[in-house]
């Protein structure tokens, strides 16, 4: 059974630090800190870097302008150059950090949160999502910011707007389909969330030839991820019922990840999605190591895909930066999560929404199937049950005795036939239960049952 994390941070989540928009800890005076913090890392690891070079994207909420501000603010005051890229999605932040050599990238974004919400994401130069352990040194720095040494008014940075920032990502992601691939033919609705990816996605589907059905492309500044996106995939399922499309792609705030809808409006489970994808690399001799990287909530059907078909699957802490970091330590080449973060690390380091749709679309144009076919042909569910309860205190889960002792015996019921994974949210006060297995109502009285005994302990 896979562990997860348990380094405790004071501010960083499972995808960098997030909260209400103009409240601590999201607010200008930590967006300043968090700016000259970055900035003091770098001189640290690199004492004769004479202007560290910090990369800036955002998605389209409204506060963005105050935290990019801010944040620019704080990486000019002590002596670095922020790189302004403006509304785009967060793999274009990782591409654009190692393609324009920058020290380390940052993109304001609350993903998937509502508007009022909003989050800081902080990349490596490497293009990849700070660790655990380079966080914890963020912080330190952060807390500690009162004491940073600071430039004199002769060394102090600057703001540079990048804008071509989003021609360049579309052509990064053309360049993933195999030279001469068109998408021709296809009729594709893509809900963008009104979020970051409202220009980029349409545009790249547009110059590959595909005929384009366009929803939350109208950002507001408050509009974002409402009624909308993948949060609420049900849009993009009705316009390609409406329109006769061949696929809907319901992407997030900032566009790191998509929900996928077959031709006949059904929405494809993420897990089918990455058997898809990963039992085609297998078939062609492309899925390195025969392996395909899963976090511990994708579905066990899942691995019985892979396996069955001579892969297998490798589980990891969730979060896609977990996935990416497995896959790069052992060499691997495709990873994901239920959720639809999927990570073709061929291509890109990170969850990139618009170029799993690209991946898929090929897979269909490749086998001339339409995608309810494939999907189908894959993948089959094992029942699982999520239930989410609100915990007013994070005790060590390892540590609640009754929870633990009601763990082992449903994990004893269930045997070889299902799982048990029970954990906190990394970015919400809420513990998550995961049961699955063969007999739905009796799982879900199971996993009603240890959400119980969490809610419980965690009152007292």
């Amino acid at each position: 059974m896979v562990k997860t994390t348990a380094i405790m941070k004071k501010y960083f989540g499972t995808d960098g630090i997030r909260g209400r928009a103009n409240e601590h800890p999201m607010d200008g005076e930590m967006a300043l800190r968090v700016g000259r913090a970055i900035v003091a890392r770098i001189r640290m690891q690199h004492p004769d870097r004479r202007r560290p070079r910090v990369l800036l994207g955002k998605d389209t909420r409204l506060s963005c302008y105050m935290l990019e501000t801010a944040l620019s603010s704080g990486v000019a005051s002590m002596g670095g150059e922020a790189f302004l890229t403006g509304p785009i999605p967060t793999p274009a932040v990782s591409f654009l950090t190692t393609s324009m050599r920058t020290d380390a990238g940052v993109m304001i974004s609350a993903s998937h949160n509502p508007f009022d919400d909003n989050g800081i994401k902080v990349f490596g130069p490497d293009g990849l999502k700070l660790t655990d352990e380079e966080e914890l040194e963020l912080e330190e720095l952060i807390d500690g910011n009162g004491r940073l040494e600071r430039p004199s008014a002769d060394r102090v940075g600057k703001m540079v707007r990048i804008d071509d920032a989003v021609g360049r990502y579309i052509v990064e992601l053309k360049h993933s389909l195999p030279r001469g691939m068109m998408l021709e033919g296809l009729r594709v609705v893509v809900d963008c969330a009104n979020g970051a990816s409202y220009q980029t996605a349409p545009t790249v589907l547009r110059e590959l030839g595909a005929e384009v059905i366009t929803t939350g492309v109208e950002p507001s500044g408050t509009n974002i991820n409402s009624e909308c996106g993948s949060l609420h995939p049900e849009v993009a399922a009705s316009l390609v019922t409406r329109y006769r499309a061949d696929i809907g792609l319901a992407l997030d705030g900032d566009a790191d990840r998509v929900i996928v809808v077959d031709e006949k409006g059904r929405i494809v489970d993420g897990d089918a999605v990455m058997a898809l994808c990963g039992l085609h690399l297998l078939g062609e001799g492309k899925l390195r190591r025969k392996t395909l990287v899963a976090t511990v909530m994708s579905n066990i059907g899942l691995e019985r895909a892979m396996n069955a078909a001579g892969g297998r699957v490798v589980r990891c802490d969730v979060g896609d930066r977990y996935v990416a970091a497995t896959m790069l330590r052992h060499g691997y080449n495709l990873g994901g999560e239920q959720s639809g973060h999927l990570i073709f690390l061929d291509h890109a380091l990170t969850g990139d929404g618009m170029l799993a749709g690209l991946q898929i679309m090929s897979i269909m144009l490749t086998k001339k199937s339409p995608l309810s076919q494939l999907a189908g042909a894959v993948f089959e569910r094992v029942p699982q049950v999520l239930v989410n309860v609100r915990v007013q205190e994070r005790k060590p889960l390892d540590r609640l005795a009754a929870v633990q002792k009601l763990v082992a015996a449903v994990r004893k019921d269930l045997g070889d036939e299902g799982r048990v994974v029970v954990r906190y949210s990394g970015t919400e006060p809420k513990a998550r239960v995961m049961v699955e297995g063969p007999d739905r109502k009796r799982i879900r009285a199971q996993a009603q049952s240890i959400a119980s005994a969490i809610e419980q302990a965690c009152k007292s």
